[in-house]
């Protein structure tokens, strides 16, 4: 499934990999009444009352802008292991919906990771010939820098599942020479760059883009619309839930001053919206022009 929408000189297109519904216990900090208070914002597309249960899509964001195809964020991946029992050896045909969306993979020059977990690196490998080799062969592949040393064996957020992570979607295409790691500020083109949002983890970074009308791609910065209206609500999945909070309140602000469309990478539904601040709060203006999910 695929789905595309014009941002100025820009073009957007959605590529979906999975979609799965967790239960609303990931975010401990959010009262039960505040879904129920939301309703109006989350029920059906994002949360269904009678289970407790909020949906979660696993999307690619493929950007056409300043001569250049942009991939954000590339799924799990088909036949991995993964913690998350759902996302564990997948067999989706994302593949299939990339070629549907006119995307070949050949076709990619940069791909981005917003974040190095595993549903956010799967497909930059693939296997072959028994091995994981680069899924995008002419892509430069960057990386928060933050978060490779983070993860790398030997770092501090190297668990064994996360070795995993990386051993199959992270080393291969470093192995290859296709990584470039940044840091800080990233100008990537004349219309988008690349800033850091610590928090979700300590490399995430949100992709700015600005080719006539803003939008700011903000990976795991929000997992759910709860957190619009809800911005100190934190996740589970948070490795610093205060940073976390404290960066999604900050780029909110920014997006909403801005008038920018923000992109996360869960939301199912038009996958995006531009918002506007009401108190320490947010508030939804306006979806993005893609058919929803």
């Amino acid at each position: 499934m695929a789905d595309t929408v014009r941002l100025g000189a820009a073009v957007l297109t959605r590529v979906v990999e999975t979609m799965f519904e967790p239960t609303s216990a990931v975010f401990a900090h959010t009262p039960a009444q505040a879904w129920s208070e939301h309703a109006d914002l989350l029920v059906p597309t994002f949360y269904q009352p009678d289970t407790q249960r909020w949906r979660v899509i696993v999307q690619s964001w493929v950007v056409d802008v300043d001569g250049l195809r942009i991939l954000i964020d590339t799924g799990v991946g088909n036949g991995r292991r993964r913690a998350v029992a759902v996302l564990d050896h997948l067999d989706t045909d994302f593949p299939g919906a990339l070629a549907r969306a006119g995307v070949p993979p050949e076709s990619v020059d940069v791909v981005i990771n917003t974040h190095l977990h595993s549903d956010h690196v799967g497909w930059n490998t693939w296997r072959s010939a028994d091995a994981w080799v680069p899924f995008f062969p002419n892509a430069r592949y960057l990386l928060p820098e933050a978060d490779f040393r983070h993860f790398e064996p030997g770092g501090p957020g190297a668990d064994e599942a996360a070795a995993i992570v990386f051993d199959d979607s992270v080393a291969p295409v470093y192995a290859a020479g296709q990584v470039e790691l940044f840091s800080g500020e990233h100008q990537l083109s004349e219309s988008v760059w690349l800033r850091p949002a610590p928090g979700h983890t300590p490399g995430s970074s949100v992709l700015w883009l600005d080719a006539g009308k803003p939008a700011v791609f903000v990976g795991d910065l929000t997992h759910c619309p709860i957190q619009i209206p809800r911005p100190a609500d934190p996740c589970a999945f948070d490795v610093d839930g205060p940073a976390a909070v404290a960066t999604r309140k900050r780029i909110f602000t920014e997006a909403a001053r801005r008038r920018a469309v923000v992109i996360p990478a869960h939301y199912p539904g038009h996958g995006g919206a531009t918002i506007v601040a009401r108190g320490d709060a947010f508030m939804v203006d306006d979806w993005l022009a893609l058919d929803p999910i």
